[in-house]
């Protein structure tokens, strides 16, 4: 499931940002704040939206989860964690 989550948080960071970043471009272990000027709304709406295109419950996320993704890597491996294995 790791590749299809990784498509689907590219995509998704790559619809917040305020400028144009095709998501293959983006840097996965780039901060997203330094790297992309990701502002704190933005990365609400951005894991919002991504927790509904994954079916991942943004419940399962402590504040001190959400302040710990600070690249797309980060939100990717925490979103493995509980998304469903492919098939179910």
């Amino acid at each position: 499931m790791l590749p299809e989550l990784e498509t689907a948080t590219r995509e998704q960071f790559s619809a917040v940002l305020t400028h144009d970043v095709h998501p293959a471009a983006l840097d996965l272990d780039a901060d997203m704040v330094g790297q992309y000027a990701l502002t704190s709304l933005n990365k609400v709406l951005f894991l919002t939206e991504l927790c509904e295109v994954t079916e991942v419950d943004l419940a399962h996320f402590t504040e001190d989860d959400l302040a710990g993704m600070r690249t797309l890597r980060d939100v990717t491996q925490a979103l493995a964690r509980h998304a469903a294995p492919v098939g179910n």
